[in-house]
Parts: C-alpha cells; sequence; structure tokens
C-alpha cells in the first residue's frame, strides 16, 4: 500500500553521501526510502536497473551512487573511473524517467571544473578551461550527468537538479592506504603514527595549497534542501544550461595546517614535516557558495569539530585494509 510519505530511492546508500542523506531524510521523519545494496542491484547493468524501477514505483531518486577514489586509483584505474560512472548515471536517469520520475537529484564532485579556474570557483566556469589529468575520466564522467540531467528538463520537462561538493570527509569514510582522499589518509597516518609511537608523519608537498572542506552530514542536509525547493525558486537561480549548484564552506585552509590539526584532534605528539621534493597540486581550490547562500542555506560543522566526529567514527569502524 502506498503511503502519503514520497516514495524515496537513494542510490549508493552505503557509501559517505549517501548514507548521510538517509541519516537526514529519517531525521525530517521520512522513513519511505527504498535502498539496495551493489549484490541486490547492479547499477552499470541497464536491464537490472529498468526492471528495479518498474517494480519499486519511485517518487524520487538521490543519485549518490559512484566509484570514487584518490589519486591513485584515479591513475589506476581511469577506464572504470570513466565507463562504471558514466553507466550509472546513464541507467538511472534514463530509467526514472521511463517510469514517470520527476524528481532526482545528481550529485556530482567539484573536480569538474577547469585545473586553474579563477577562485573562488562559480558555477558558470564549468568547461571552460582544461581539467586536472589525475582525475579527468571521472571529471568528464561528472559532467556528463549533470548534462544528461539537463537535457532531460529540456526535452522531457522533468525537474532533475545537480549539486556540486567540495571535498567531503566524516561518517563513512573510505580509510583505505592507497585509495583514500586527504582527510581519511591523514586521520590513519597520524593513528598508526601514534600507536607506533612515531617521531615524525612526513607530508608529501609544502603544505601551502589550500583546500575546502565539509562535513558529509552538512553535505546532506544541503542536498535535500536544494531536492526540497520549490521549482519556481530553483529555477529563478539556476539556468537550463548551467543548473548544478555548488556545495561548501566557502572558507578553505592549507594542507599544512590541516595537517597539524588532525594530529591534535588525533592526539598525534611527534613532529610533522613537510616534503617539498613532492608536488604540491593545484595552488587553490574553493568554490563560490554564493547561489547556495542566497537560497538560504549554510554549512553548520566547523572544521575542528568535525574531523573529532571523522577521528571518532573511524576508530569505530569494523573495516581493516
Amino acid at each position: 500500500m502506498r503511503t502519503s510519505q514520497p516514495r524515496i530511492f537513494v542510490a549508493g546508500h552505503r557509501g559517505l553521501v549517501g548514507s548521510a542523506i538517509v541519516r537526514v531524510l529519517n531525521a525530517q521523519g521520512l522513513t519511505n526510502i527504498v535502498t539496495r545494496t551493489h549484490a541486490e542491484l547492479e547499477l552499470t547493468n541497464q536491464a537490472q536497473v529498468r526492471d528495479f524501477f518498474a517494480a519499486e514505483h519511485i517518487d524520487q531518486v538521490y543519485l549518490a551512487a559512484a566509484k570514487v577514489g584518490g589519486i591513485h586509483a584515479n591513475n589506476t584505474y581511469p577506464a572504470e573511473f570513466i565507463y562504471d560512472n558514466m553507466m550509472v548515471q546513464a541507467n538511472v536517469v534514463h530509467e526514472a524517467w521511463r517510469c514517470g520520475v520527476k524528481k532526482l537529484l545528481f550529485l556530482g564532485s567539484s573536480c569538474i571544473y577547469p585545473r586553474m579556474a579563477e577562485q573562488p570557483i562559480r558555477e558558470e566556469y564549468l568547461m571552460s578551461g582544461i581539467l586536472e589529468p589525475t582525475n579527468e575520466p571521472y571529471a568528464m564522467a561528472k559532467i556528463a550527468g549533470i548534462k544528461l540531467c539537463e537535457s532531460y528538463n529540456r526535452q522531457y520537462g522533468t525537474d532533475y537538479r545537480s549539486v556540486m561538493p567540495t571535498n567531503l570527509y566524516g561518517p563513512g569514510d573510505n580509510y583505505h592506504p592507497e585509495n583514500s582522499h586527504v582527510i581519511p589518509a591523514l586521520i590513519r597516518r597520524f593513528h598508526e603514527a601514534k600507536l607506533k609511537e612515531t617521531a615524525e608523519v612526513l607530508i608529501w608537498g609544502s603544505g601551502r595549497p589550500m583546500r575546502e572542506f565539509l562535513y558529509v552530514d552538512d553535505m546532506a542536509e544541503a542536498s535535500v534542501y536544494v531536492m526540497q525547493l520549490d521549482l519556481k525558486t530553483y529555477g529563478a537561480n539556476t539556468d537550463p544550461m548551467h543548473s548544478h549548484i555548488n556545495v561548501g564552506t566557502g572558507q578553505d585552509t592549507t594542507i599544512g595546517d590541516l595537517a597539524r590539526l588532525v594530529g591534535k584532534v588525533v592526539g598525534y605528539e611527534g613532529r610533522i614535516e613537510f616534503d617539498t621534493s613532492k608536488p604540491d597540486g593545484t595552488p587553490r581550490k574553493l568554490l563560490d557558495v554564493s547561489k547556495l547562500h542566497s537560497l538560504g542555506w549554510r554549512a553548520q560543522m566547523p572544521l575542528d569539530q568535525g574531523l573529532e566526529r571523522a577521528y571518532q567514527a573511524f576508530l569505530g569502524t569494523n573495516k581493516l585494509y
């Protein structure tokens, strides 16, 4: 029997962002949520996705499922990163449309923007320059996802929206020694150094590059907020050909300061040194979030408190690598 609540499919509910979206929806009393594990539903398989939507009568979709990873993973598996992500997006968006789903939120990534984009990065800078080579296949897939949603809106009148988060961290993160992003990688390194009483932790690069970090539950709240905006408000603040919205804090920090803060949170008492023979990468990567602020949403979690929660989540994880 159908309930009065919308039937919401969260694709990727076990991931960092998907699990946070489920937490936020539940906190709002929205409990008619449909999820599937990878073993239950292979999103790269069109036939399986078609059968799923035909059977489940979904009203809304949060498309948080994606193949993700750090620089090492992106460099090692570029074909998988572009193929898997493009197939997931194409299957979910197309089959959602086929079965009459009017509302969908696609979650992208700030890596869609040019490597040397003007700072802070505005939404209209999309496709205005060369992408970062190390994650270009992933970025291209995410750009295709945005344009997929915009194209279905233009041709079929759907309400498919996109949000582009900055660097995320928090409960549910990936702490793999090779495939994780910067904050989970630092948490693990400092934790292991503390346990081994290592005298020094060496950080690649000068520590001067600046990055922006957003606590994942803030990202989830922003996603639900954007999804729930009435169409008139959303449309008045976006453009049919640039419909995505940046999600971030509007503030950044140096990698050096981040490393020192993570070390403090973890309780590491040794030295932190920087290997300046290693590359720094992009000097700065900060999203312009003025559009999101004008829509009435701002991030709430301070970085130090978010790192405390992330470390406690790391201590409670059952994953061993």
